[in-house]
């Protein structure tokens, strides 16, 4: 009981300690849940209004040349897509991002049609600029129907049937869940600013907490105390942890709330209360894992300044598994969920798309994440056994 009580003392005088500072405390608790979903919705606000605005309205290109081809013009008109002037130095203006996108009819376009041969139409672009995305899909898909709606009457006017020159009929039956589709854009980041939400959510508290201590020299009366080491150690990461977790109930909450009021983008969210309690059992290892290394590493700092140098390299961590899933996808295995980061990362995409996570897939990663975080929570006390922690300078 004398441990415990101990421990509960160190949480309460760190947590009074920083509620005395309100501005910190607030940024605390209240930049992230704010910031996170307002970059994560607002950026899919953007996005989609972009592909709205792209797709819908009808798209003028310059097109070189098309009085060669006056039928093609006029199928593309059909489609929403009509002929514009080209400017002098036409590939001058696509890489100054003048123009996304346009047409060159070749020359001799029409004495091939006569013939039979297959007529050039090119389409110029930048393919660096993502602006050009959606209007070169569009242009693509215009030219390819018309394409292939005229091979098709050249062969009925042989009295050829078109079917002839498709032996093979390609089908393609997507077996992706809609949750699946819908959570594409937002399982590229949504993942990672969860992770190191919890990751450093309490990171401000155990640096001053530790290093903060040191520097001030207030440190050494406190470990002067009959109290175990283990208890005071236990104390200070506890009280980063109520920070965290409250850090990170408020962006789930902020998440849920804000998706009510984001239209397409919203409803792309799986935001049921049961999703966000998968998403806090998830995360909640990496809050043990994120402040027990913190209390290691700024044990050992003479200073909070050399302290917080250490935050660079850790808010890198959590990003490593997103981009090396990104370059190289992984298929689900059991080993994934006992790597630190990867397991979260895994773990968060299965909720976002609404797929069953068996038991033996949670035992396995509670079972190494919450070892990961005793190893370095005993990593941490040892460090405070140390006499020279109590000297500053």
């Amino acid at each position: 009981m004398n441990m415990f009580r101990t421990v509960f003392t160190v949480m309460r005088k760190e947590l009074r300690d920083l509620s005395r500072d309100r501005r910190t405390l607030a940024l605390a608790l209240f930049l992230g849940p704010l910031l996170y979903p307002a970059l994560m919705l607002g950026m899919g606000y953007l996005t989609e209004n972009r592909i709205r605005t792209q797709v819908d309205k009808t798209l003028e290109i310059p097109m070189v040349g098309a009085e060669h081809a006056p039928n093609l013009v006029k199928f593309l008109a059909t489609n929403g897509i009509t002929a514009g002037k080209a400017p002098d130095n036409l590939d001058a203006a696509i890489r100054s991002q003048e123009i996304d996108v346009a047409l060159r009819i070749d020359p001799a376009y029409a004495e091939d049609w006569r013939n039979g041969r297959p007529a050039l139409v090119e389409i110029l672009r930048d393919s660096t600029r993502r602006d050009a995305d959606i209007p070169t899909q569009r242009v693509n898909a215009a030219l390819s129907a018309y394409s292939q709606q005229v091979g098709a009457l050249r062969l009925l006017a042989r009295g050829v049937d078109a079917s002839v020159a498709r032996p093979v009929n390609v089908g393609m039956q997507d077996l992706a869940t809609p949750e699946a589709k819908q959570g594409m854009l937002l399982s590229i980041l949504l993942p990672y600013l969860l992770i190191l939400t919890s990751f450093i959510g309490g990171a401000y508290l155990i640096l001053d907490a530790t290093a903060g201590e040191r520097e001030r020299q207030s440190l050494e009366p406190l470990l002067a105390t009959p109290a175990p080491r283990s208890a005071v150690v236990s104390g200070k990461i506890a009280a980063a942890c109520v920070i965290g977790l409250a850090t990170l109930l408020l962006t789930l909450l902020a998440f849920k709330f804000s998706a009510q009021f984001a239209g397409t983008l919203g409803r792309q969210l799986n935001v049921s209360f049961l999703s966000m309690g998968k998403m806090l059992l998830i995360l909640l290892p990496m809050l043990f894992i994120g402040t027990s290394l913190l209390t290691y590493l700024a044990a050992s700092a003479k200073s909070m300044k050399e302290a917080q140098s250490h935050m660079t390299w850790l808010m890198l961590l959590p990003m490593i598994p997103t981009f090396a899933l990104m370059a190289n996808p992984l298929k689900s295995q059991p080993w994934q969920f006992a790597v630190p980061f990867l397991a979260q990362n895994q773990l968060l995409l299965k909720v976002i798309r609404n797929e069953y996570i068996g038991p033996q897939t949670w035992g396995i990663y509670i079972a190494a994440a919450f070892g990961v975080a005793a190893l370095l929570w005993f990593a941490a006390v040892r460090r405070y056994h140390q006499e020279k922690l109590a000297i500053a300078g």
